[in-house]
């Protein structure tokens, strides 16, 4: 062999141990036309199956008319407390609908509709894979597809249903006309109030006929469909309302762009704010309330809003309906009965929301909205516009605690911290100059954290709002349930200037009470519905949540808030009781709301009254209201409080509040020390056995301290006269008696809130 036929003969064996070394391991299972065998074996078998499937389903009968029934609401006890579902429907034909009505739904929905083919195969594609992931509705579907789903099948978010729908939508889109769809989902959408189709849903929001709505209106009702009770003007909130307004200009924009409207209508356009919502049948009065809420937190924790108003439904309330009678009976004694909007104007503002929580299972078990629909449609229950002043003190104390906080001069701060309560003193260490006025300018010298909150005195948490840290009492509040959206963290902030509800801050106290583990109030115990013919209830969130403040935190407040109910604020209301309680009251700048929430062991309830014009829902002073002078919440708020609670307990009144402190009003103050055997020419105060805790509470020491030093101060030392109560004993912060002063504490002085 010579050199040339060697040399071929090596690179031949190099090519073939090349080629077997390829093919050997994972490369002989994935060459790239293996993986494109494959691939393409998948297209051919999902292209086989969809049209077996396509050949398989047929189109259904229409059945969502056919499972419309009522919804049934009851007491704890299980007694009906209402049955709602006279289905309100009412179908018309597309020519009734005004033409630019009718293209406002396609411009906010569907703006492909006249040209595809009924399915939306990206959208639905997302859809289909948000569904196996678990997270619910998202992902576009067409016209065609949501009128698929209301009329020909159920609500539910499944795989199957989704193919289904998408078999079902190319057939229909291939059977009917585009016209005869639209008119079809127009229709048997759902748009919030009970009110399924356009007809039912102009009556509702416009009360009038679908003839007679403008390109405006439709633009409103097609905005609607994303959200109805999101979208609700009546009760949506700020940034609902937000959204739909938004949504409504998007929709019209969108007419613009696809000729339907010109930008000189466009223009014109104004956004038509709805009219409230009529009383639904056989509601009235409280349920009215308790009905909508119960649905809204239905919906909340995921129940399906058209799917719930096709009824078939058993919902069942927490309320028990011998409190919430009481609760009705307290408000008319001791307020409406004292009011006569004839006789003063100011006596029609007066509105008044409660809500009352059992603190061991959190459940409401009465609940006060106002007057009821048609009179007031806002549940002043669950109203979060006005702000909580003083009753918000609390929870700066408790997270003074909870953060191990310090005074300017290292003081730890406790009930028995003395603070310097002069009227408008400086709040030292802040970012921002602030020195607010205390109730009626009143100057306090130096008293205890105790006294302070006693009598709402707003120069000391104003101090302790810059010792604690404005965004560490931010996290308490939220952690005990206020809407940090609507938590500004600044200096006023510690004089409640914040929105909150009665159920918020019922929530946050049930939580002082129930030891520091959240409570979240909560309506609904439980809800079935029928599936496939078999009742199944829905899983509901447990109303007790985890720790969130330490016990000793806890329950130092509710030792501290004793005091409040003896000896401060409340006192004239609530004080004598045969139960134990602790509270805290509270009154707004310019006198538009007074608070008084309170707690025994067993029952935690918050009162708020709030000045509301009847025309336009503005806020406006309470003052004269009743033919008094300033309301406070240890007036009204408070005495409808005490009436409620000692009717709510019955004979059951003996409990105790079970405290794990050494700190407070509720605990006994520490035994005199046996003066000395050789007899002083005068007494020391030390000597002087009291039957009742010292304003001015003692260190651990046993001697006050004061902030100012961080020296224990001379126990010789004559206390501040400015320190001692009013001589009417009411301490100077939510008096309960007319002042000269206006409501925000000046005296011709409007610069700084007074909160109390």
């Amino acid at each position: 062999m010579g050199r040339a036929e060697a040399r071929r003969a090596r690179q031949g064996s190099a090519r073939r141990a090349k080629q077997t070394d390829k093919k050997s391991g994972i490369r002989r299972f994935f060459t790239w036309k293996k993986l494109l065998g494959a691939f393409l074996g998948v297209c051919l078998l999902g292209i086989l199956g969809f049209i077996g499937l396509y050949l398989y389903v047929d189109i259904p009968k229409g059945n969502s008319a056919a499972k419309l029934q009522s919804n049934v609401y009851k007491y704890a006890d299980g007694k009906v407390m209402a049955r709602v579902g006279d289905v309100n429907r009412e179908t018309v034909p597309l020519d009734r609908i005004p033409k630019d009505v009718q293209r406002t739904f396609v411009a906010a929905e569907n703006k492909s509709f006249y040209d595809d083919s009924g399915v939306d195969l990206k959208g639905t594609l997302r859809g289909v894979l948000n569904t196996l992931r678990g997270q619910g509705k998202q992902g576009g579907s067409t016209i065609t597809q949501q009128y698929v789903k209301n009329y020909y099948l159920s609500q539910e978010q499944t795989v199957s249903r989704k193919l289904q729908e998408i078999v079902i939508s190319l057939k229909v889109d291939n059977k009917f006309k585009k016209d005869e769809i639209l008119a079809g989902y127009i229709n048997t959408s759902y748009y919030g109030r009970g009110a399924y189709g356009i007809q039912a849903a102009a009556q509702a929001y416009f009360r009038k006929d679908v003839e007679k709505l403008t390109v405006s209106e439709g633009a409103y009702l097609a905005s609607l469909l994303q959200a109805p009770s999101q979208y609700d003007w009546s009760s949506a909130t700020e940034a609902g309302k937000k959204r739909v307004k938004e949504r409504w200009a998007y929709t019209l924009d969108n007419m613009v762009e696809m000729k339907w409207l010109s930008a000189a209508d466009r223009a014109k356009q104004k956004f038509e704010v709805p009219q409230g919502p009529k009383p639904l049948p056989g509601m009235s009065g409280q349920t009215s309330y308790l009905v909508k809420q119960a649905k809204q937190e239905l919906f909340a924790q995921g129940v399906d809003e058209s799917e719930f108003e096709a009824g078939g439904w058993t919902v069942t309330l927490g309320i028990d309906k011998n409190k919430q009678k009481a609760l009705e009976k307290s408000v008319k004694r001791k307020l409406t009965d004292d009011l006569d909007p004839k006789k003063r104007k100011v006596d029609g503002d007066a509105q008044l929301g409660a809500t009352s929580v059992d603190p061991k299972t959190g459940r409401i078990v009465a609940m006060y909205g106002g007057d009821g629909y048609p009179k007031h449609y806002t549940n002043n229950a669950t109203r979060s516009d006005y702000q909580p002043a003083s009753t918000f003190k609390p929870l700066i104390l408790a997270s003074a605690m909870e953060n191990n906080a310090v005074t300017q001069d290292g003081v730890p701060i406790t009930p028995n911290t003395i603070y310097d309560g002069r009227n408008r003193r400086p709040v030292v260490g802040g970012d921002i100059p602030f020195a607010p006025p205390n109730e009626d300018e009143h100057p306090y010298g130096k008293i205890s954290v105790q006294t302070a909150t006693n009598n709402s005195v707003n120069a000391v948490f104003a101090q302790m709002g810059a010792d604690v840290g404005l965004e560490e009492i931010k996290k308490t509040a939220v952690s005990l349930g206020m809407d940090g959206s609507k938590i500004d963290a600044k200096p006023a902030m510690t004089l409640g200037t914040m929105g909150a509800s009665p159920l918020q801050m019922a929530g946050a106290y049930a939580t002082l009470d129930n030891h520091g583990k959240k409570v979240t109030p909560t309506l609904v115990t439980k809800a079935v519905h029928p599936v496939d013919g078999v009742e199944t209830s829905v899983p509901l969130k447990n109303p007790i949540g985890d720790q969130v403040l330490s016990r000793r935190t806890a329950d130092t407040l509710t030792s501290v808030l004793t005091g409040v109910v003896n000896d401060g604020t409340a006192s004239e209301a609530v004080k004598n009781t045969a139960y134990e309680a602790a509270g805290k009251t509270g009154t707004s700048d310019d006198n538009k709301s007074a608070w008084f929430v309170g707690y025994t062991p067993k029952l935690v309830t918050a009162v708020g009254m709030f000045g509301e014009s009847p025309k336009g829902g503005t806020q406006v002073t309470l003052k004269g209201t009743g033919g008094g002078g300033r309301v406070n919440g240890g007036g009204y708020p408070a005495r409808v409080w005490a009436d409620y609670t000692e009717s709510a307990l019955g004979g059951n009144t003996g409990a105790e509040f079970d405290l794990d402190t050494d700190l407070g009003a509720g605990v006994p103050p520490t035994p005199t020390p046996t003066p000395s055997k050789t007899p002083s020419a005068s007494p020391s105060p030390s000597e002087t056995p009291s039957k009742s805790p010292s304003p001015t509470p003692s260190s651990p020491s046993g001697r006050p301290t004061d902030t100012t030093s961080g020296k224990p101060s001379d126990p010789a030392t004559p206390t501040d006269p400015s320190s001692s109560p009013p001589p009417d004993g009411t301490d100077g912060g939510d008096t309960g008696r007319p002042t000269g002063g206006n409501a925000d504490g000046g005296k011709g002085t409007n610069s700084l809130p007074d909160f109390n």
